[in-house]
């Protein structure tokens, strides 16, 4: 029997849609791996006291974006190892794609528009969401999924994959990318 390699110590970046999973995902990779796990949008509510929804509502858009997009660089400066979870529209910004791409190992999280948005529907923190969520998910997912299959090292799609599960795919990925 041959002895499993050894995972390289890293910073894994998750991306994908609201919904896809990122939170689940990277609190389940965080608890096989013992790595801490930092979340965008816990990181823009800490900071403004307000949620990317809030912020969209009271401010506009180029307030919400810059407000994740803040975040992110404060997940991308935590030492490695360590799980960062993007918001979902970062990667709509070039500077913001190659910092992600730049900041470890990027995993995709994807599923379905309408799977998406029966998981996002209700949360009261996530924006866009209040008159068709499917059909945002459909136009939102158009643009974004070239750019964030740009940037990822690997893809997971998480309609029928628990959060443990898709964790234990993301490891066996980078210890064959060793």
């Amino acid at each position: 029997m041959t002895e499993a390699k050894p995972i390289r110590t890293t910073r894994v970046v998750l991306l994908g849609m609201m919904g896809s999973g990122k939170s689940s995902v990277g609190r389940a990779l965080a608890d096989l791996t013992g790595w801490p796990f930092v979340d965008n949008d816990a990181l823009v509510q800490a900071a403004t006291g307000r949620t990317a929804r809030q912020i969209l509502a009271e401010a506009g858009e180029d307030a919400m974006r810059a407000a994740e997009g803040a975040a992110l660089s404060r997940g991308l400066a935590v030492e490695p190892p360590a799980i960062v979870a993007t918001a979902a529209g970062t990667v709509l910004e070039a500077e913001q794609r190659r910092l992600i791409d730049e900041g470890g190992f990027v995993v995709w999280l994807t599923a379905t528009p309408e799977v998406l948005a029966t998981r996002a529907s209700g949360a009261a923190h996530r924006p866009w969401l209040e008159h068709d969520p499917a059909a945002w998910f459909e136009e939102a997912a158009a643009t974004r999924n070239p750019l964030y299959r740009s940037i990822s090292d690997l893809e997971i799609d998480t309609e029928r994959l628990q959060p443990p599960d898709a964790a234990r795919r993301i490891l066996d990925a980078m210890s064959a990318s060793g």
